[in-house]
């Protein structure tokens, strides 16, 4: 029997025992996070770059693009490092790091796309107020509350976790440190002290999820008594990808911890995780710039702009 005060690492899942599919999943954890600092280093060069982004809808999108490097920076190198070097080991303090730097970066991404649907909403349902209630100084308070709100968060669930004795060895099943799998090496009944701050975060998640769903159903009701159809195309066009891209991080994430014990199994444990961890950060840039024209124009300025600086 081991305790916390005598785990110095942890050992985290080895994606297989093949050398051959260490590599492989190694190359496709590469692309993965390649693409993710493409993409979202693009939204962000464009949005600081381009004036005509500079506007409270672009502003969140550049705070939810730093978030997306910053969960998918936590997660994959790490696990890169440990697939391309045949190890499993992660120190204690950088399992404690990784726990908080995640849930710090979770927790703002879902602040953030809820202060996004509240732009959506003043500006599709309140466009003569837009200039009022999305002013500058209110997006730079919303976004510092959505921040704030992810820190602290992060502060709460790591100091609870890593407080815990820990009875059960130190081999985490996941690729990184997540709260669920160290829970699961904790002695018995001591995992009851994460309740309160479950408590809180489910409560603060299932506000955010109330405000965003109520939006947006005044939101589609405003679209929807639009006389021009151009104006409804153009609303929708604004929406839709802030929609996916809220409905993909959700369902993810509630199928990641509600599902059943029964479908279980550390392969589709592993799956879902990375549904809901490493593919909404890469893909998120697709997702908004594919409808957005004012993001595709700057984006292929900047391409031109770095094509003939470098002529």
């Amino acid at each position: 029997m081991s305790n916390s005060s005598s785990i110095t690492e942890f050992l985290l899942l080895a994606f297989a025992d093949m050398r051959e599919l260490q590599l492989l999943h190694f190359g496709l954890f590469l692309g993965i996070y390649l693409a993710a600092l493409l993409g979202n280093g693009l939204i962000l060069t464009a949005v600081a770059c381009d004036h005509r982004l500079h506007t409270p809808m672009y502003f969140f999108l550049l705070n939810l693009a730093l978030l997306d490097l910053g969960c998918i920076s936590t997660t994959l190198p790490k696990a890169m490092a440990n697939a391309l070097w045949d190890t499993r080991a992660i120190s204690y303090q950088g399992c404690a790091a990784q726990v908080f730097f995640f849930l710090f970066f979770i927790a703002a991404e879902y602040s953030i796309l809820t202060i996004m649907s509240y732009d959506r909403y003043v500006a599709i349902c309140k466009p003569l107020h837009y200039g009022s209630l999305v002013g500058s100084r209110a997006c730079a308070q919303m976004a510092a509350a959505a921040w704030g709100s992810g820190f602290l968060n992060a502060v709460l669930h790591t100091a609870t976790t890593f407080s815990l004795p820990l009875c059960q060895g130190n081999a985490v099943d996941q690729f990184f440190c997540e709260i669920p799998q160290i829970l699961k090496l904790s002695c018995s009944d001591a995992y009851l002290r994460e309740v309160w701050a479950l408590v809180f975060s489910v409560s603060l998640g299932c506000g955010c999820f109330v405000f965003i769903v109520l939006s947006y159903v005044q939101i589609f009701r405003a679209v929807l008594r639009m006389p021009s159809e151009k104006g409804r195309h153009k609303a929708f066009s604004t929406c839709l990808p802030h929609l996916a891209v809220v409905s993909m991080t959700v369902s993810t994430g509630l199928f990641a911890y509600l599902k059943p014990r029964s479908v279980s199994c550390p392969s589709m444990d592993l799956v879902v995780v990375v549904l809901y961890s490493v593919v909404p950060p890469a893909l998120n840039p697709l997702i908004y710039s594919m409808r957005n024209q004012e993001l595709k124009d700057a984006v292929r300025k900047l391409f031109l702009y770095i094509l003939l600086y470098h002529q």
